[in-house]
């Protein structure tokens, strides 16, 4: 068998594993709260891997190892900055988010739980919220695509359509019959996938390399400041512009809607330990694919075309084509399983936050997970068409996408878990102006160069937020009921 025959079944066994998983799920989900939400049944394991493979996408194998490889540890800023995000985002927003969501009525998406911890009878905050996530999961999805197709092209030669077709085929098969379960499931294994090629790489590549010493002595004949974090070119601005993007976590959907699944508070101390534990052995091993790569095309002086594959490169030097297969499933399940969350979230936003606002509101459980399925289906195929083109550019909303959610969306969250005059119409202020900013800060070639645009556009939703509850806060019972029960249950829960 010829060394891409061995690649092949190894991805071709990966992509069988994950319908399998899909339907298993399928057979477990009989209601909308299963559908959207797993029955809010999900363990400390399944929860922490399946928010961090959510997470990372290939940015973690490609991106964030081309950048290294390129620029040196200026550029691991931005992990740093995740992390600590990441853990503060399971510190603050995990526990208490999966007790107030079950509190308001037990709602199963972010808008929903919105709509009801701010009791907003306009429904605006709800109707808005569901459009943002819709708007831009779509074209995220798209990216996603694109990457899938992009693979295949890359890797094997195929033609970009067919790449795009099976990636799509795939994730829409497993994630629109099993929903959140299977979604949930096969991003528990893509992320093991993820971190135990992360690992591999970089330990079987240092001994390519001679060893820590003479990996570090070539790496710094490239470029003596390549091992420094504060090198002389870096600015405080880039550094907290890396380091912002941590701020990101608190409002990404398709991230935070995994505490609402978990199965207790209790079990997010656990999965706090696994999840972050999991972000610093794959950002670990990220990190040192990169710094390896660097010392083994240095010895061999050689130069790398295209610096977002040393993680591809070097798999395929050091391991056996069946495992170098494996290595890329691990790219293709980076893909697909942020596809497969984003596609679920899109779908909740859809039925649940738009659908069944404006038009079916008293159907049974039946009826709405067959609408999600089509809901799954339809933003597939609208994400497709966009994809179908390989120069699209709506791989630059990405960065856009994960600043305009942390921007519109976290504040507002946080200020719903632990403030309780936050008012509805506060709410829909601080949302629509973080968005508003994070969109103008960042199509602007200028202030984009100087900072971040999730920085202003934050403080900007966290200001007005604050300043129209005030202005607009009345006493409401029911609000301060529902405030004081989180409060006894988070205690209780201790």
């Amino acid at each position: 068998m010829s060394d891409h025959g061995f690649q092949l079944l190894a991805i071709g066994i990966y992509m069988i594993a994950m319908l399998v998983i899909g339907w298993y799920a399928y057979k477990k989900t009989s209601n909308l709260s299963d559908y959207m939400l797993g029955g809010r049944g999900l363990g400390p394991a399944v929860t922490a891997l399946s928010a961090g493979a959510a997470d990372m996408s290939g940015w973690l194998l490609m991106g964030l190892p081309g950048a290294i490889y390129a620029s040196g540890l200026v550029e691991a800023w931005i992990a740093i900055g995740l992390t600590a995000g990441a853990y503060l985002n399971w510190l603050f927003v995990a526990p208490r988010l999966r007790v107030y969501t079950q509190v308001t009525k037990d709602s199963i998406t972010i808008p929903s739980y919105l709509d009801n911890r701010l009791r907003d009878t306009t429904k605006l905050l709800r109707i808005a919220s569901g459009i943002i996530i819709l708007v831009f999961f779509t074209f995220y999805v798209s990216s996603g695509m694109v990457s899938g197709g992009k693979f295949f092209e890359s890797s094997f030669g195929y033609d970009y359509h067919t790449g795009l077709l099976v990636v799509s085929a795939v994730v829409v098969a497993y994630t629109l019959f099993g929903g959140f379960l299977a979604v949930s499931y096969t991003d528990f294994l893509q992320g093991l996938i993820m971190v135990i090629a992360l690992i591999a790489v970089p330990a079987f590549g240092i001994f390519l390399t001679g060893g820590i010493g003479e990996t570090l002595d070539s790496i710094k004949a490239v470029n003596p400041e390549h091992l420094s974090l504060l090198p002389a070119a870096a600015t405080a601005a880039g550094i907290i512009s890396s380091v912002a993007w941590g701020l990101g976590y608190f409002g990404q959907p398709h991230i935070i809607v995994r505490f609402m699944a978990i199965s207790s508070v209790k079990e997010t101390k656990s999965a706090r330990r696994i999840g972050i534990g999991w972000m610093i052995f794959s950002l670990g091993g990220a990190l040192l694919t990169a710094l390896v790569g660097v010392a083994y095309f240095q010895q061999q002086g050689l130069t790398l075309k295209d610096k977002e594959t040393v993680f591809i490169v070097l798999g395929q030097i050091i391991f056996h084509p069946f495992i170098a297969g494996i290595i890329l499933a691990a790219i293709l399940a980076a893909v697909m399983s942020t596809i497969s969350s984003q596609l679920i979230v899109t779908s909740s936003a859809l039925i649940e936050d738009i659908y069944k606002a404006l038009f079916k509101k008293d159907a049974t459980d039946k009826h709405y997970v067959l609408a999600g399925r089509i809901a799954v289906l339809a933003v597939a195929i609208f994400a497709a068409v966009i994809a179908w083109n390989p120069d699209s550019s709506i791989l630059d909303l990405v960065g856009f996408a994960w600043a305009g959610f942390g921007a519109a969306f976290g504040p507002v969250i946080l200020l719903s878990l632990y403030w309780r005059k936050l008012t509805n119409i506060g709410a829909l202020a601080g949302m629509v102006s973080g968005a508003v900013v994070a969109f103008v800060w960042g199509k602007s070639e200028y202030l984009s160069g100087m900072l971040y645009e999730i920085v202003p556009g934050f403080i900007i939703c966290l200001l007005v937020a604050i300043v129209v509850s005030i202005a607009t806060y009345k006493l409401n019972p029911e609000i301060e009921a529902e405030f004081a029960e989180t409060e006894r249950l988070m205690k209780a829960e201790k």
